[in-house]
């Protein structure tokens, strides 16, 4: 509890945030952990299918300014348990609408509205609890919390599926997230907030000094779509992996970002967030070879655990996404203004992520799933090239000494 005071304010809510992450993660944990292979083999999904499913649940993190914008009265903690009650009532719609593609895309895009309404809530949540200089750990903090929650759900599904199979079994873990959710909303209602209303929830925030931000948001949304579409697919449509060894997959990966989140926290503060925002590329573009060209070089089975290798590197280096809001804390005039960049930002990410989910469905069908992954990488180059033109908060300083 020593290293959580070191991190946190005294005077923050913290342990409630924890708790109300915990939580959530774990109903996450057993949504994710089937939700691939329900779509695949209950629903009948293809590529082209999940893309276009992935599109739409997409939709939200896009239209997130306009949406907030509606409810701008509210503090960032009355936001974040909107959020928490609208993934109840999407969660619950998925546990009892008939597997129908419509239905079904539906009542994941109603869960996926209440994630994004968290999502920047919760960041920014993290940023305001922590002590001064501590942004970055306690970004760390979040995702090892969340992933730990994810861990279990993963572990869960991972033995379940080993005797179960058949629509009842998705089913039935569909429920239990819904139940959990439900749960997770008790240390919701404790959490609070500084935040007060302002003109940055009123309108679309869009400042000049954060113009590198949202371009950084742009490639970064483009290249981990790719990732979190098509990467648990290409393994069960490809190499045929069933729900058990997705949620093996999940929970690896899962464990691995739980016991590194705050070790890239850490980075972040120490190394600085450009350095951070550069050098993870390096790692991609080894990824994104291997996942996509790896049935090529070896055989089906060796390919297969080489690209599960490479999807849970993909998750590691995702973490370093935390650098960016560190960035956004670090020009920042005041607190509203880092919730509202960072919700502007998350928006300016979907906006292409939409995209990439439609279209890159019908790029796997068409040109092959080597090009899919080509195209990450490429994506990723970009990111690093453009966080290499962005000037940190001491670069400033040097830039205004110098004059």
């Amino acid at each position: 509890m020593d290293r959580l005071q070191d991190i946190y304010r005294q005077d923050s809510r913290y342990r409630q945030l924890i708790a109300s992450l915990m939580t959530i993660g774990l109903a996450y944990g057993l949504y994710k952990g089937v939700l691939d292979n329900y779509l695949a083999e209950i629903v009948n999904m293809g590529e082209f299918d999940r893309g276009l499913t992935e599109f739409f649940r997409e939709l939200p993190g896009f239209l997130l300014i306009f949406i907030l914008a509606l409810i701008y009265r509210f503090s960032v903690d009355q936001i974040y348990r909107i959020g928490s009650l609208i993934m109840i009532i999407g969660m619950g719609m998925i546990s009892v609408v008939p597997a129908q593609r419509v239905l079904v895309t539906i009542a994941i895009c109603t869960f996926s509205l209440g994630e994004h309404i968290q999502l920047g809530m919760k960041n920014t949540l993290s940023l305001e609890y922590a002590q001064p200089g501590k942004g970055g750990a306690a970004l760390g903090i979040q995702q090892s919390i969340y992933n730990a929650g994810n861990i279990l759900g993963y572990i869960i599904i991972a033995i379940s599926f080993i005797f179960l199979s058949g629509e009842s079994s998705f089913r039935l873990f569909f429920i239990a997230s819904t139940t959990i959710l439900c749960l997770s909303m008790i240390p919701t209602m404790g959490i609070s907030s500084n935040s007060r209303t302002d003109a940055t929830k009123r309108r679309f925030y869009f400042r000049k000094k954060y113009y590198k931000f949202y371009m950084l948001e742009v490639f970064y949304g483009a290249r981990k779509q790719i990732f979190f579409t098509f990467g648990p697919y290409v393994l069960i449509l490809f190499y045929k992996a069933n729900a058990s060894v997705i949620a093996l997959l999940f929970t690896i990966s899962a464990i691995s970002c739980a016991i590194l989140s705050p070790v890239v926290g850490k980075i972040i503060d120490r190394l600085g967030y450009k350095i951070v925002m550069i050098s993870d590329t390096l790692i991609l573009v080894i990824v994104c070879f291997f996942y996509g060209f790896a049935h090529h070089i070896f055989p089906m089975n060796i390919a297969f655990v080489i690209c599960c290798i490479n999807y849970i590197l993909d998750s590691v280096i995702s973490l370093a996404s935390m650098a960016s809001n560190v960035y956004v804390q670090d020009i920042s005039d005041n607190g509203e203004e880092v919730r509202a960049t960072v919700t502007t930002g998350i928006s300016v990410n979907h906006l292409i992520t939409i995209l990439i989910a439609l279209f890159g469905g019908w790029i796997w069908k068409v040109l092959g799933i080597e090009t899919l992954f080509s195209l990450s990488a490429i994506l990723g180059l970009c990111n690093s090239a453009y966080a290499a033109t962005i000037k940190t908060s001491r670069d400033l300083k040097r830039s205004a000494q110098k004059a």
